[in-house]
């Protein structure tokens, strides 16, 4: 969005709350699956065309964002989706659970060569670690605990395991909803489907124990495309694990801070609301990306952003 403004002639200056620009390209995926050097080549071309950013800079905390509305001609929100999805079971509390984002942030900013205080520091080297969620956050956990040299590392999803091929009620140009396998489960992982986390437990605060469930999915629901599921009796396990990472998706954009100084409408899944030209209900600002389309692909986000580029320039040099 910012190339593309700058490109159009606007002076555009990009806020970022990290202490290093790229958002997710820089901190969130891993080295493995997008070189840093890709990005920090593209930030500096865009440097040298004249886009400002401006890094350690959290809207909505340091600066309101409402000041950013009066100073200037147009705001474009482009803050993701980060709000994770959480494990409400007895013994979340306890050391040893990790958010997915938690681990692989820290892991990029290593990486980066920056210091992390040992205390702080989520090392899973010689450790037994469980990855709750099959999606792309997941494979990524997966990755990088293989290359921490964990002891093992398990995968349990929720759901059943998809089916190899295409269902008839799955056809093409639709996404295929079939079971996918990435380079991190081909490393090494024991993956396993259609697991209930009931509750953790450990000793002395920390995290010894997973005990789970396996469950069994009746027919989809034709209204809600949902399929029923159970617990299966006697299938109850537990196992030892010194390290749990949540990956189970994220509920749409944090809405606490700029959002609600904002007072930005919302659509039905949290997201925010924009209209075709992606400006919000707030005249002159827009959103693009996962704020506003909700987890998605990082192409999805490109082509988001150009859409807001588009938006905006139209609403700059239209008279009004």
């Amino acid at each position: 969005c910012a190339d593309q403004l700058n490109k159009a002639g606007h002076t555009v200056t990009v806020y970022e709350k990290n202490e290093v620009p790229g958002g997710l390209l820089t901190l969130g995926i891993p080295d493995f699956k997008m070189e840093k050097w890709v990005v920090e080549r593209r930030l500096k071309i865009m440097e040298k065309e004249g886009v400002k950013f401006k890094t350690k800079t959290h809207i909505g905390v340091d600066i309101p964002v409402k000041k950013l509305v009066d100073e200037y001609d147009a705001v474009v929100l482009c803050g993701g989706a980060e709000h994770p999805r959480d494990l409400e079971v007895p013994g979340r509390e306890l050391e040893g659970v990790y958010f997915a984002m938690e681990f692989l942030t820290q892991q990029n900013r290593v990486l980066l060569g920056q210091k992390i205080d040992p205390k702080n520091r989520i090392n899973v080297e010689g450790k037994n670690v469980v990855v709750l969620g099959g999606g792309d956050t997941g494979s990524d956990c997966i990755g990088t605990s293989n290359r921490q040299k964990a002891a093992s590392v398990r995968n349990f999803e929720l759901l059943p395991r998809p089916p190899k091929e295409r269902a008839a009620d799955n056809p093409w140009p639709n996404w295929a909803f079939i079971e996918r396998n990435s380079t991190s489960h081909e490393e090494g992982v024991e993956r396993e489907f259609a697991v209930l986390t009931k509750k953790l437990s450990g000793e002395d605060g920390k995290l010894k124990k997973l005990h789970g469930v396996r469950l069994e999915f009746g027919l989809k629901d034709p209204e809600t495309g949902r399929s029923p599921m159970k617990e299966i009796p006697g299938s109850e396990f537990e196992i030892d694990v010194d390290v749990v990472l949540l990956a189970m998706g994220f509920l749409g954009p944090v809405k606490n801070g700029m959002l609600t100084e904002l007072g930005v409408e919302l659509d039905a899944r949290g997201n925010v609301k924009a209209d075709n030209n992606k400006m919000t209900s707030i005249p002159g600002v827009f959103t693009a990306g996962d704020m506003t389309r909700g987890q998605s692909l990082v192409v999805w986000a490109i082509q988001e952003g150009r859409a807001a580029a588009r938006g905006v320039h139209q609403y700059l040099t239209t008279e009004k």
